[in-house]
């Protein structure tokens, strides 16, 4: 299994998942088509899947197009959403596959959007697997609560993706990795792990590298909103429980101006 960040739009990421064993491959929010499919090209890859986590035009507004230049590709979008072209509605624990050795589970991940799914991708055994989680689950941070509750991002962020094997390599929408963890360092000053990645953050993107992927063991470290279950993150924001310094430290990230 081998996985292409592209690219796309101002900050945004599209991805292109690729089973190495029969060049076929997914391309997760293939917002900017050509792009993606020259990528594809460029890597000697067949397009199968699109998989799209979230019916927002800058995740879904690629796949009419997708389905114009890829004829019969099949596009998976979540079963309570209007996702733009979408083939296949995939509902919470829906199994895909891709060529010969990877499979794809729909993991139900609403808050940001009430039908978001993120995609959870194994290869084979010795290979790390890896989960594609739009704008639920960023780097250091999470989706703002378009449509959800607090509650339900405390489920779908420190339930469902917190839950996946710590190696899982984590692909995200958007690259908003140093602005999360520069507000993850206000909300916890003294984390060094926080700060540590903020500087390779930095080096990364001065000279022009994603910040994707990091995993799910880094973000317990790091993400203020995935450490909502620990007494010291909680009390560092005056709350009691999980669900209350979630909600507290989205509406600070909500105003912070950093």
């Amino acid at each position: 299994m081998k996985i292409i960040p592209v690219p796309c739009l101002e900050d945004n990421y599209s991805y292109i998942i690729i089973d190495e064993a029969t060049r076929e491959g997914a391309a997760v929010d293939p917002v900017e088509p050509e792009r993606v499919l020259g990528v594809s090209k460029e890597n000697d890859v067949e397009l199968k899947l699109v998989l799209t986590t979230h019916h927002h035009w800058d995740h879904a507004g690629g796949n009419e197009k997708m389905k114009q230049l890829v004829p019969g590709i099949s596009v998976c979008g979540g079963s309570l959403e209007n996702v733009k072209g979408c083939t296949h509605k995939v509902e919470n624990g829906d199994k895909l596959s891709l060529g010969s050795d990877i499979h794809i589970l729909a993991l139900h991940t609403p808050c940001h959007t009430k039908g978001h799914i993120s995609y959870y991708v194994t290869g084979k055994d010795e290979e790390d697997p890896a989960v594609f989680t739009g704008d639920t689950l960023f780097v250091a941070g999470c989706g703002k609560f378009f449509e959800g509750t607090a509650e339900q991002m405390y489920q779908s962020l420190c339930v469902t993706l917190g839950s996946l094997p710590k190696p899982t390599q984590v692909y995200c929408g958007h690259e908003y990795t140093v602005k999360n963890l520069q507000f993850a360092l206000t909300v916890e000053p003294d984390n060094v792990r926080i700060a540590q990645k903020l500087s390779l953050a930095q080096q990364k993107r001065q000279t022009g590298l994603p910040t994707v992927p990091s995993t799910i063991e880094e973000e317990l470290e790091t993400n203020p909103f995935m450490r909502v279950d620990l007494p010291e993150v909680q009390e560092k924001v005056g709350c009691k429980s999980p669900v209350e310094a979630l909600r507290e430290i989205r509406q600070r990230k909500d105003n912070w101006r950093g």
